[in-house]
């Protein structure tokens, strides 16, 4: 098998069409399980790796930059920087203050928590530069992981665009970050983005890095595909089995010793009524197909016009083999009438 390789936005970067998720890495998974994922990845020419500040997950003061430093400590053993394309984010609006050395009262993309985000994460990658830098949610109020927002919060003031652009270019200019994406993202924070850096000469986002699966498909109905096609930016699609919904382990109420629905119960986003049809029936289409239920959903994703890269998770080695070899799947005009028959049925049912 081989990896296709796509270019991210319009930089001069190539990544793998495969990308590793990391975001288990320091609870889920111990430092050793982390080196050996990043080597099997890596032998499989899965060289495109995905992390962040706030990881692992879910997030607390214990545990937060653990995911960063299990790669940091990979790079320092086995002396591969040069072969990783990484990617990482800095934390958005929000209330873990234990991300931050100053006296803050909320994460924010501010001058000196991007110089500070930034900084960190390079010590604990061991590294000094990173590949992509992604703002990991908005520095302003938005609509975020499937939930409404008062529309009073929109009068809530935030960090604008150019400012943030411009906090980023510091760091492009040092050769600290290459690139720059963002992640959780409306049509209207990707388009100011676009036009600051249109406008004043300023980085420009190559990516967006927003959760696609088979029973969350907003990116195509709500305005960001036509937005991320027309000006090139690559999509990286988070959760293609839907926080693990979508593999079938959880079917007909199943709870696996040390996943994560058992471990932390975090998964409501795909847990409605209507979600858990809809996932009912695409685990029944791999059924009638044969096909296995993880890579039916992977290489939906993978497939689409607008994909630069899906990301992949995975809490053992086998789990990690099933999602890579998803990619060798044949996918066939008669799988894609049949998921497309089952989303006109139930469009997006967790966005």
């Amino acid at each position: 098998m081989t990896i296709e390789r796509r270019r991210l936005g319009r930089t001069d970067l190539m990544v793998s069409s495969c990308c590793l998720g990391t975001m288990t890495w320091g609870q889920q998974n111990t430092e050793a399980d982390g080196h050996a994922q990043m080597d099997y990845a890596l032998d499989r020419g899965v060289d495109f790796w995905d992390t962040a500040e706030m990881y692992s997950v879910p997030p607390s003061a214990e545990t937060q930059g653990s995911t960063e430093r299990i790669i940091g400590t990979w790079f320092q053993k086995t002396g591969r920087r040069q072969d990783v394309i990484l990617a990482s984010k800095i934390a958005g609006l929000s209330k873990q203050l234990w991300t931050r050395d100053a006296d803050v009262s909320w994460t924010r993309h501010t001058k000196d928590q991007v110089d500070e985000a930034v900084s960190k994460s390079l010590k604990r990658l061991q590294t000094d530069y990173i590949d992509l830098y992604q703002l990991h949610w908005p520095d302003r109020a938005a609509p975020l992981f499937g939930n409404k927002m008062d529309s009073k919060a929109y009068g809530y003031p935030y960090e604008p665009f150019e400012e943030i652009l411009s906090h980023l270019e510091t760091h492009v200019k040092a050769g600290r970050i290459r690139h720059i994406g963002v992640s959780n993202e409306t049509p209207f924070g990707v388009m100011r983005f676009i036009a600051e850096s249109q406008a004043r000469g300023l980085p420009r986002m190559a990516s967006i890095q927003n959760a696609y699966n088979l029973v969350n498909r907003g990116f195509e109905d709500g305005g960001l595909e036509e937005v991320c096609v027309r000006e090139d930016v690559s999509l990286l699609a988070y959760s293609p089995l839907a926080q693990g919904y979508l593999s079938g382990k959880y079917r007909n109420g199943a709870l696996p010793k040390g996943s994560r629905k058992e471990l932390f119960e975090r998964l409501q986003r795909y847990e409605s009524p209507q979600g858990l049809r809809a996932i009912e029936s695409y685990l029944a289409l791999s059924d009638e197909t044969g096909i296995d239920p993880s890579q039916l959903a992977i290489k939906f994703c993978d497939t689409r016009p607008f994909m630069g890269s899906t990301i992949i998770g995975a809490t053992s080695m086998e789990q990690l083999k099933i999602c890579i070899d998803a990619f060798d799947l044949n996918w066939t005009p008669e799988l894609e009438t049949a998921v497309n028959a089952l989303h006109a049925e139930q469009p997006s049912p967790c966005p």
